[in-house]
């Protein structure tokens, strides 16, 4: 367990996975992704492109390994992008679909770090733009 694990360590975590593959005519496995827990713990996963837009997100990917062992809770995430191991890698921000993915896990899901680089990094709300429920002084007056 690892609840302070820096930027580049999560990054050569998702690089790991990473193994690009054309199966048909999908392409998987060029975006890996890395996540740690509140508990401190590690999961990953890799991205599934297919050509009829059912594919998933390797954020996606590892947020699911997660859940599917009873954590709920992301702390720090981070995705990387290589379609080729002679070419550089790079780190990729979480797509809309993802970015509402890690929203509905948790009430403070807008405070997951998300990992931008190996010195940067922003909360989830920061790319999450209007995420707040309006108020009632907020409100349209409908009569």
């Amino acid at each position: 367990m690892n609840k302070d694990i820096s930027n580049v360590e999560l990054i050569n975590l998702a690089s790991e996975v990473m193994q690009p593959k054309h199966i048909g005519d999908c392409f998987v496995g060029q975006v890996g992704a890395a996540l740690v827990t509140d508990k401190g713990n590690i999961y990953r996963g890799v991205c599934l492109d297919t050509g009829s837009g059912l594919g998933f997100c390797a954020e996606r990917t590892a947020i699911s390994q997660m859940i599917t062992n009873k954590e709920y809770k992301v702390k720090k995430i981070v995705a990387v992008w290589n379609d080729n191991p002679e070419k550089d890698l790079y780190v990729l921000p979480p797509c809309g679909v993802c970015r509402h993915y890690m929203f509905m896990l948790s009430e403070d899901a807008l405070d997951i770090d998300v990992v931008l680089g190996s010195d940067k990094t922003v909360k989830l709300k920061d790319l999450y733009p209007l995420s707040e429920w309006p108020n009632k002084e907020a409100a349209l007056n409908q009569k």
